[in-house]
């Protein structure tokens, strides 16, 4: 007599809606601009040599590109000269803020997270999937959890195997 097991998935019959935050990571290439190549000396800014500057350089380069602007010379630099990149790069660059790399992909995702319909995940049971190929910074778990809060029967954290709980609403 033979025995036949069928295998169920379990995972798929659960219920569960899984969430890849990194499917909300903006495409498109990141650019830091340090304003430390403009300094004299590595200290100072001298304004008309940096306004000369930002006249002559070729913005166009930066075009459809994720910029953050930053400063890493212990150096003091005058809110204007940021303020005077922003607006030659706003013409040309797909995003631009202030920071390094991580303030840079903390802000694209927030942005991003801002766009989505959380009404989406109403009265679902949701594992937000905490690995994948694309990092993804802690601030964007920790803004999508506060919008998942609101709607969200229950939000799990990892793979939909083997879950860590976070939040469960009370009936």
């Amino acid at each position: 007599m033979e025995i036949q097991e069928t295998i169920v998935n379990k995972v798929a019959q659960s219920g569960l809606v899984t969430v890849d935050l990194a499917q909300f990571a903006p495409q498109g290439e990141r650019v830091i601009y340090d304003i430390k190549d403009n300094l004299f000396h590595g200290l100072i800014l001298k304004e008309k040599d940096f306004r000369d500057f930002v006249k002559e350089h070729d913005w166009q380069q930066y075009t459809g590109k994720f910029v953050a602007i930053t400063c890493t010379a212990d150096a003091i630099v005058p809110t204007w000269a940021y303020m005077l990149l922003a607006n030659r790069l706003q013409p040309y660059a797909k995003d631009i803020v202030f920071g390094d790399p991580s303030t840079l992909e903390t802000v694209l995702f927030e942005r991003a997270l801002e766009k989505l319909d959380i009404e989406t995940y109403r009265d679902q049971r949701v594992v937000v999937k905490g690995c994948g190929d694309i990092p993804v910074p802690e601030s964007a778990f920790v803004k999508f959890t506060a919008m998942l809060s609101k709607v969200a029967k229950s939000i799990m954290y990892g793979e939909p195997c083997s879950t860590v709980p976070i939040f469960k609403r009370k009936a």
